[in-house]
């Protein structure tokens, strides 16, 4: 797998159209469903979803432009600079637009969209790693990660609607759910390949641990730490546990592991 490249992780689209073709099914189900007079409230649900993930992300949207302080020039500029160099790493004609909201402790970000508009939201204490905890490199990859999800057409309004199947299908959803962070993360090491170690820190220990966190350490655990319920914790979650997520940062040789945990302790001379 190259290292300049925003790879998209391969089982992604196969997954993906399984979902698809299972969420039409699901629609069409209650459809005919209520034509033959069944009435129920899971199939208000499902009848009404493209309204409500409509309104969902328009109230998202617009909860940011009241809310939110607006990355620009003159407000976060370290944040609007990364945010625009992810955006020309990808080839993206316009800068997605970003916020900052008030994090309270809280380690997280997201992206998404509402009409044509695509924009990034990074909680306060991110920004954390980029001053006091003096890691901006894993600052940057952390919004190019969330730059990459709109880059890889994650936020489309029609790619969420067709996924609305995933998350009645424990293992196939959340299968696809994390082939999409591993997708991400390939364009965040794009941009940033030495912010990956930071990330990875960040999100396991918090804004000011992060640099007594053993990225390697961290990494060799996706391979030594056996048994059933680490296999079944990653099977059912969103996101690939976080072992898994460093091994792959550090493995640029393969693609993330969805379902089996790597099988070897990989060490990249290159790897910054």
């Amino acid at each position: 797998m190259p290292y300049d490249d925003p790879v998209r992780h391969p089982w992604e689209i196969p997954l993906l159209v399984v979902v698809v073709a299972l969420t039409a099914i699901l629609y069409m189900s209650a459809l005919l469903a209520l034509m033959l007079g069944a009435v129920s409230v899971w199939l208000l649900i499902i009848l009404l979803a493209p309204i409500a993930l409509a309104i969902a992300r328009g109230q998202l949207y617009g909860s940011q432009q009241v809310n939110g302080i607006k990355m620009s020039p003159t407000q976060f500029p370290d944040g609007y600079r990364m945010v625009a160099e992810a955006a020309a790493r990808f080839g993206m004609k316009t800068p997605p637009d970003a916020y900052v909201v008030l994090g309270n402790g809280h380690i997280n970000a997201f992206a998404s969209g509402h009409g044509l508009r695509r924009f990034v939201v990074v909680y306060s204490d991110m920004f954390e790693i980029g001053g006091q905890a003096r890691e901006p490199d894993a600052l940057s990859f952390i919004i190019g990660h969330e730059v990459g999800h709109i880059a890889a057409g994650h936020a489309s309004y029609w790619r969420q609607l067709g996924q609305f199947a995933a998350q009645y299908i424990p293992v196939v959803g959340s299968a696809l759910y994390r082939s999409m962070e591993y997708t991400a993360d390939n364009h965040g090491y794009c941009v940033r390949p030495q912010g990956a170690r930071g990330a990875m820190g960040v999100l396991g220990a918090g804004k000011y641990l992060v640099t007594v966190v053993g990225f390697d350490e961290l990494a060799d655990r996706a391979t030594t730490e056996r048994g059933f319920f680490p296999w079944f914790v990653n099977l059912l979650s969103s996101h690939p546990v976080l072992t898994w997520r460093a091994a792959a940062l550090r493995n640029r040789t393969r693609h993330g592991s969805l379902f089996l945990k790597p099988s070897r302790i990989y060490r990249d001379p290159h790897y910054p």
